[in-house]
C-alpha cells in the first residue's frame, strides 16, 4: 500500500508513519501544497495513493482546500466520485462544521486526534485494505 501523510506537526507525522510503516510506504508532506505536489508527481508516475491522511489546520494550504483540490484533479482526470484516493481527515477539530464540510468536500473518514494505532488499523480494515489476518 501507499500512503500520504499530511500534517504540519512533526509528532503527528511520526506517529502516523510509525503506525503505517508495516503496512505500506509513506510519503510525508508538511502542508497542503506539498501534498498536491506529491499527488501530482505520483499521478505522472502512474502510481496512486491508497489513502491520504490529511490534517485540517496547516500553513500554506489547509486540509479543506487540499481535499477540494485533490477531488478537482480527480474529476478533471475522469475519476468517478468514490473511485478516487481514500482521504481520512485526521485533525483536532471535532466540531460539526468542520466534519460536515469535510464530508461534503469528499473525504471518506474523519478521525479526531488524539488517536490510537488500533483506530487506524480498524479504518484500513473498514476500507478493505487490510484483513483481520494482516
Amino acid at each position: 500500500m501507499r500512503f500520504l501523510v499530511v500534517d504540519d506537526d512533526l509528532t503527528n507525522r511520526k506517529l502516523l508513519t510509525t503506525i503505517l510503516e508495516d503496512t505500506g510506504k509513506c510519503d510525508i508532506a508538511v502542508n497542503g501544497q506539498e501534498a498536491i505536489d506529491y499527488y501530482l508527481a505520483r499521478l505522472d508516475e502512474k502510481i496512486s495513493y491508497d489513502v491520504i491522511f490529511l490534517d485540517i489546520k496547516m500553513p500554506v494550504m489547509d486540509g479543506h482546500e487540499t481535499l477540494k483540490e485533490i477531488r478537482a484533479i480527480e474529476e478533471k482526470n475522469g475519476t468517478f466520485v468514490g473511485d478516487g484516493v481514500k482521504i481520512v481527515m485526521v485533525t483536532a477539530l471535532g466540531d460539526k462544521k468542520n466534519i460536515l464540510d469535510a464530508f461534503q468536500e469528499g473525504c471518506e473518514y474523519y478521525l479526531v486526534k488524539p488517536f490510537q494505532q488500533q483506530k487506524i488499523m480498524d479504518l484500513l480494515e473498514e476500507m478493505g485494505l487490510l484483513t483481520e489476518e494482516s
